[in-house]
């Protein structure tokens, strides 16, 4: 995965890049697995990002085939940050969850690019049935479809129309979000007949559309227009690498504020079953968690929801 995602993080290197730096006297925080450290703060958007959650029956949580297992013996003493593998332990016993279906899927050798804004209920669901297939996606916002990277997209496609899907590994590209589910369940899935079209249901019809669009209501719009002190050259920075998957109530935020800021970022899925979690945890050495945010531009990498959005708006807002 590392090198999937330095591929996208290294092709606009010939631009000649803004600068930007650390915050100063920034100090890395320490990672707290779900613990809220600021309660008046963060309770606020949990409590919305949990009924989000509902509303979508959590979509995106899983990812198809999601398969857990009960391990013993050698299988149970595997799991740990030391072997950089996903699970639990509780004594003897551990608890890991897989998706051998995805395992024996194709994937894709870059990210796939996504044209999107975080309030659109299609570009939604395109995000979502990405999570399910362990999909990275390098995203471009384009709030409201009229900010951030939509003059880019008109250039290449004469529209301003959300979402729009390139695939670098074969040249496709198209409109369309159910065009876009079905190229990735296609080309990214299992066969068609190895699971449930059910699994797919939340993705469908009115509603998908309905709770999508409840969903951006509950959340205040966030992530819908540009933010207002967003610095002029964000859209020209290398794309952010943020570890994590959208329903999570502390990922979602982050996502949020990335979409506002108009900041390129490589979504790296790690909903359950994903096989990115044990690449997390290989990747920092530490006990599972996310959001997990690496910014090529200042080469700062941090946990921590509300130290990330802080770290962002310190960095990326022109005051």
């Amino acid at each position: 995965m590392a090198a999937l995602v330095s591929l996208a993080l290294t092709a606009p290197l010939a631009m000649v890049l803004p600068k930007v730096s650390a915050p100063p006297n920034f100090v890395q925080p320490t990672p707290r697995p779900l613990t809220v450290t600021r309660p008046s703060e963060e309770l606020p958007s949990l409590l919305t990002g949990g009924l989000v959650l509902a509303i979508r029956l959590a979509t995106g949580v899983f990812t198809l085939g999601w398969s857990p297992k009960l391990l013993t013996g050698d299988e149970a003493a595997a799991v740990g940050t030391s072997t950089g593998t996903y699970g639990f332990r509780f004594g003897p016993l551990a608890f890991r969850d897989t998706s051998p279906l995805l395992a024996a899927s194709p994937r894709p050798e870059q990210p796939l690019v996504l044209y999107e804004y975080e309030g659109s209920p299609f570009c939604r669901k395109v995000r979502e049935a990405a999570l399910l297939l362990d999909v990275p996606v390098e995203f471009r916002p384009c709030p409201g479809a009229r900010a951030g990277f939509a003059a880019e997209l008109k250039e290449r496609t004469g529209r301003m129309t959300v979402p729009y899907m390139i695939d670098p590994n074969n040249g496709n590209e198209m409109f369309e979000s159910d065009d876009i589910v079905d190229y990735m369940l296609d080309t990214y899935g299992p066969p068609r007949d190895a699971y449930s079209d059910l699994v797919l249901w939340p993705l469908r019809g009115a509603f998908m559309t309905t709770t999508a669009t409840f969903a951006t209501l509950f959340r205040g719009l966030a992530g819908s227009k540009r933010q207002a002190n967003a610095r002029p050259d964000n859209e020209e920075m290398l794309p952010l690498e943020l570890w994590g998957y959208e329903p999570s109530p502390f990922v979602r935020p982050v996502r949020e504020k990335l979409c506002g800021l108009c900041l390129r970022h490589v979504l790296v899925p790690t909903a359950r079953g994903s096989a990115n979690r044990d690449a997390l945890i290989a990747k920092t050495g530490v006990q599972f968690q996310v959001p997990y945010l690496v910014d090529p531009n200042t080469g700062v990498a941090l946990f921590e929801s509300l130290e990330i959005i802080e770290y962002l708006d310190a960095v990326y807002t022109a005051d």
